[in-house]
């Protein structure tokens, strides 16, 4: 699919991000809609996609991988809202 994203949506590129854009959603559309795969035996993936059963909350864990330990090792919170001490006087 990425080659073929790549081939349809961004060879040549749109004169602007909005017109990018309208590319892309051009491409899903075909993609899910007008075309079926041989891969899912010539159905649309719109036909065959199901929600997950599973509710998405929205939180992640911010963290990288130690390579040394084996471990996710959690780093700050890069998004947290910042403070800053008031001045003393």
């Amino acid at each position: 699919m990425h080659l073929t994203l790549k081939k349809e949506a961004t060879r040549p590129a749109a004169l602007n991000f909005l017109q990018q854009q309208a590319r892309f959603d051009d491409f899903i559309d075909c993609y899910n809609y007008q075309r079926p795969p041989q891969a899912l035996a010539m159905k649309y993936p719109a036909e065959l996609y199901r929600p997950s059963p599973r509710s998405y909350h929205g939180d992640y864990d911010l963290g990288f991988f130690d390579h040394e330990t084996g471990r996710l090792a959690s780093i700050q919170n890069p998004f947290a809202a910042k403070v800053l001490p008031m001045s003393p006087e």
